[in-house]
């Protein structure tokens, strides 16, 4: 074996020592946005204000659990995004069709995953 048929130099971890290494992973990417993507830190406030929020709604345990995670869902989403902008803006600054439909794609779900909290907001709450 010539190594040629590994995905990536990265990937060698396994078990216990892969899960602890991913935690920091995570940590340090969590990190980064919050360091350098404005979406990320206001959406980061909103959650820091709308997930205790919903601990004292008048909803059920599982109303509740469904707001929060509509809530944590629009941090995956913006994580996610702003991945995509990174990538994008690592190949290349020149604007380009493409580039701008990827960031587009990815700026419509931030918004989707939005309407989302808003939608699962009212409808737990006065429905």
């Amino acid at each position: 074996m010539d190594g040629s048929d590994v995905e990536s130099p990265h990937k060698g971890k396994t078990g216990l020592r892969r899960i602890w290494n991913a935690l920091f992973y995570s940590i340090e990417g969590l990190s980064a946005a919050f360091r350098h993507e404005d979406a990320f830190r206001q959406e980061s406030l909103l959650a820091l204000v709308l997930i205790p929020a919903a601990l004292f709604m008048p909803a059920s345990g599982v109303g509740k659990a469904v707001m929060i995670a509509s809530v944590l869902l629009v941090l995956v989403v913006e994580l996610l995004n702003s991945a995509i902008e990174a990538t994008v803006d690592r190949i290349s600054l020149d604007n380009h069709r493409l580039a701008k439909r990827a960031k587009d794609i990815g700026s419509a779900a931030v918004f989707l995953s939005l309407v989302n909290v808003l939608i699962v907001w009212v409808l737990v709450l006065f429905a």
